[in-house]
């Protein structure tokens, strides 16, 4: 493990100056982004093949947990310094790196896992793809909703991405250099992935219907209302095609953007700059708070979630 570390050395492209206007400009359109991450970015992601590896451990029970490391890691590589060397969104990007390399062995050894059929499990192909889905994917779904970026922001905002998905390990040969690329990998491995399957679905869903649970919201009726706002909302970001292909309920998605994105301007307009900030801030903690254990750096086990020890 020590010698991992020592080994660790930084890219050549690496400015952590560059990263300046991207912070800023996430915690300037904070709700907008997780919004964007949680209906349309992570849905995405979960209706290709990666969803294998969860429907396999047996971790989609756990979406609540799964939903909140995920945001945990965007809210801390999105602190200023969170990415320097004793940043918790470095620590935290190392920890996912040594999580898919467990999980990795756990299910090659597996008599579940079809590598024929599905290839390596948390492929780099994979990883790449990913990451390029949370970056400028992100962006777009962003916008979307509403948030507000430059061109400056734009690409410290990719950047930040890149040298997160350096630190967990993705190849320089699949990591994204720029936006382009990145567009140039989301499309390439959209075209090979097969129709989303029943695992997607399931995951996809799981995910969606755990959103009122990370709002903290408990009243049955406000949380079945968030629910099908979520859908709503999710369909309209990732397209009726793919909506289509995961289950969703049906709704209509026209005009569901355009009516969120003028009742959140109205919202900000009613409030004052300072009180938005605050109340930002709070969420961040809120939707990616770790269980009382803090920050594990444990280990998987066994492939089998149930069966593994805690980590």
């Amino acid at each position: 493990l020590r010698k991992f570390f020592d080994n660790l050395a930084t890219p050549d492209w690496l400015d952590f100056d560059a990263f300046r206007p991207g912070v800023s400009a996430f915690h300037g359109n904070t709700q907008h982004i997780l919004l964007a991450f949680i209906c349309g970015v992570l849905v995405e992601g979960f209706a290709t093949l990666i969803s294998k590896s969860f429907a396999i451990t047996g971790r989609v029970i756990h979406t609540h947990r799964r939903l909140k490391q995920n945001n945990r890691q965007l809210v801390e590589i999105f602190f200023p310094g969170g990415l320097h060397r004793d940043g918790d969104g470095f620590r935290l990007s190392i920890r996912i790196r040594f999580v898919h390399a467990r999980i990795r062995q756990l299910l090659k050894k597996s008599e579940e896992w079809d590598e024929a059929a599905w290839g390596a499990p948390i492929s780099a192909a994979h990883l790449g793809y990913a990451i390029s889905v949370f970056s400028m994917r992100l962006l777009q779904y962003s916008v979307l909703v509403g948030a507000r970026f430059d061109q400056e922001a734009r690409d410290s905002i990719l950047d930040v991405w890149r040298y997160a998905g350096h630190v967990m390990g993705i190849p320089d040969s699949i990591l994204y250099t720029n936006g382009k690329v990145a567009s140039d990998v989301y499309e390439i491995g959209r075209l090979c992935e097969p129709p989303p399957d029943e695992d997607s679905v399931l995951m996809a869903n799981a995910l969606i219907n755990s959103a009122p649970l990370i709002a903290g919201i408990t009243d049955p009726k406000e949380r079945r209302s968030l629910t099908r706002l979520a859908f709503r909302l999710s369909r309209a970001l990732i397209g009726n095609e793919l909506a289509k292909g995961l289950g969703y309920p049906k709704s209509a998605g026209i005009g569901t953007l355009f009516l969120y994105r003028l009742d959140q301007r109205v919202r900000a307009l009613l409030k004052a700059a300072q009180i938005a900030r605050s109340e930002n801030f709070s969420l961040l903690l809120q939707i990616s708070a770790f269980d009382d254990s803090g920050m594990s750096y444990r280990l998987p086990d066994h492939v089998k979630h149930v069966r593994s020890s805690d980590w």
